[in-house]
């Protein structure tokens, strides 16, 4: 991946966060951009959204953030200058809880080990 991809990737990320920070403040409390990954043509982009809740919730708060897609896509073109500004695709992540539940079996080994 070349600098530039990887700036770009940042960029967008910090940018999409600060757009649902400022607009859509009581909606996407529970958003967080975790990664942006973008072609190196820079015409298409995924966008990896971790949501705190259950998974009726993040489905929810997916559907709520894929319908505002086109709104945060024009304020990203107000924002950043680039000869193209990406289509977003939004995805779920689940490394975050890949990683908890991996933590909470390390601990329960650990127990199980330090018992007699």
């Amino acid at each position: 991946m070349s600098n530039r991809t990887v700036r770009v990737n940042e960029l967008i990320k910090r940018e999409i966060s600060d757009i649902l920070h400022r607009h859509y403040r009581t909606e996407a409390v529970t958003i967080t951009i975790t990664e942006v990954r973008v072609a190196p043509d820079l015409r298409d982009g995924r966008v990896f959204v971790s949501i705190v809740g259950d998974e009726a919730t993040a489905e929810e708060k997916l559907r709520w953030l894929r319908r505002q897609a086109t709104a945060i896509r024009q304020e990203l073109a107000r924002r950043i200058v680039l000869k193209f500004l990406p289509r977003l695709e939004y995805a779920l992540d689940h490394s975050v809880e890949r990683g908890t539940r991996i933590v909470q079996i390390l601990n329960d080994i650990a127990e199980s080990e330090s018992q007699p």
